[in-house]
């Protein structure tokens, strides 16, 4: 699949412009396997050039001015795919985070893992640890990488959150309101994304931010994520400007 990238036909230096830029865009980063098959790679190579697409998608979203970027990495159900596969997308996080790191420091760029971290190697938890410390006082882009993570998973996590404050009585179920559920979910403080990307053609979700989706725009795009560029990601946003976000309301 070709990307469908032209000039940008907006300037977004203009300040009404920037004032209606989406401060959090999501990202399900898909068809690093089929773009691999269509050039006669292996599936690993898909994913190494998948690697060069997120880092597209990081440098433009910071230089674009968006505030928050969360990408959809590895999946609580990815862990079914074949032993060799999933070793080498591990590897591969081991790359970004040990190469990456750097850059995304000088880049004023907070890195923040959401997810499960049950199952991840040891040496993965330290690398997280280590970089999420490193970036903390960031104050650029945050960039948001969702590992071993499932929307359903953090809802009930979430749950059970409630539920052991409510024993504890520290919390009365008459306070429960949507902002408590928020405050227990993995992106507390992190408002909810404006614009949904997902790219390979596939229309669907697949687990992924279903609480936080409730209102968000989506971009549906047919072409496979190692092609994704920084003008991908800008005439996703032109698509985004485009649209009335009337949340349940009349314009």
């Amino acid at each position: 699949m070709e990307s469908n990238a032209h000039p940008i036909p907006f300037d977004l230096q203009k300040a009404d412009i920037k004032g209606q830029l989406p401060k959090h865009i999501a990202i399900i980063m898909d068809g690093n396997g089929r773009w691999a098959s269509e050039h006669s790679l292996t599936r690993s190579a898909g994913h190494k050039r998948g690697v060069e697409a997120v880092r597209s998608a990081v440098t433009g979203a910071a230089e674009i001015g968006i505030a928050y970027l969360t990408l959809y990495a590895f999946s609580s159900e990815n862990w079914a795919r074949p032993v060799e596969e999933v070793n080498d997308l591990m590897g591969l996080l081991r790359l970004y985070l040990s190469r990456e790191i750097k850059t995304l420091d000088e880049k004023n760029v907070k890195l923040k893992v959401i997810g499960r971290r049950t199952g991840l190697a040891n040496d993965i938890l330290a690398m997280i640890a280590k970089a999420e410390e490193r970036t903390v006082n960031n104050t650029g882009l945050t960039l948001i990488i969702a590992l071993n993570y499932g929307a359903r998973q953090e809802i009930i996590d979430c749950t059970k959150k409630i539920v052991k404050q409510v024993a504890e009585s520290s919390l009365h179920p008459d306070e429960i309101d949507e902002k408590v559920f928020e405050n227990n979910l993995e992106t507390a403080g992190i408002p909810d994304p404006d614009l949904l990307i997902r790219t390979s053609g596939e229309v669907r979700l697949s687990n992924f931010l279903l609480w936080q989706l409730a209102y968000t725009e989506f971009c549906f795009l047919d072409l496979y994520w190692p092609d994704f560029t920084k003008d991908t990601l800008l005439n996703a946003i032109h698509d985004y400007l485009g649209r009335s976000r009337r949340y349940g309301a009349r314009p």
